[in-house]
């Protein structure tokens, strides 16, 4: 699976949440000033040769949707980030956001009640 851009990982976000769609479509739901239609047909181009949607051809325009799931994908990005930043253990992970105030006692908590759970 190969590295998305951040514009990329945008564009998927939305993919993801309008399946399958065209790429007006997929311009309404991005933040204003929208990009202009080239620019997103680019991204969607780069996309379908990175292997991420598939374009179906109705009419004389395309609708795109996913190819990989929004699932695997987290599942390959968070790997990732867990092996390139925190010597691959979620522990040094969790112990970053601690660190940094971005997660509580009571969000720790619920987090163990969910590994006990399984």
């Amino acid at each position: 699976m190969e590295k998305l851009t951040h514009q990329e990982e945008e564009l998927m976000l939305i993919i993801w949440q309008k399946e399958p769609g065209f790429i007006k479509e997929f311009i309404e739901e991005m933040d204003e000033p929208h990009p202009p239609y080239t620019t997103v047909a680019s991204i969607v181009k780069n996309l379908e040769r990175k292997g991420y949607v598939k374009g179906t051809r109705i009419g004389n325009t395309y609708q795109y949707s996913a190819v990989i799931r929004e699932e695997d994908y987290k599942k390959k990005f968070m790997s990732s980030v867990v092996k390139n930043y925190f010597e691959n253990s979620y522990k040094e992970l969790v112990n970053f956001f601690v660190e940094d105030n971005k997660i509580s006692a009571e969000e720790l908590q619920e987090i163990i009640k969910l590994i006990e759970k399984k």
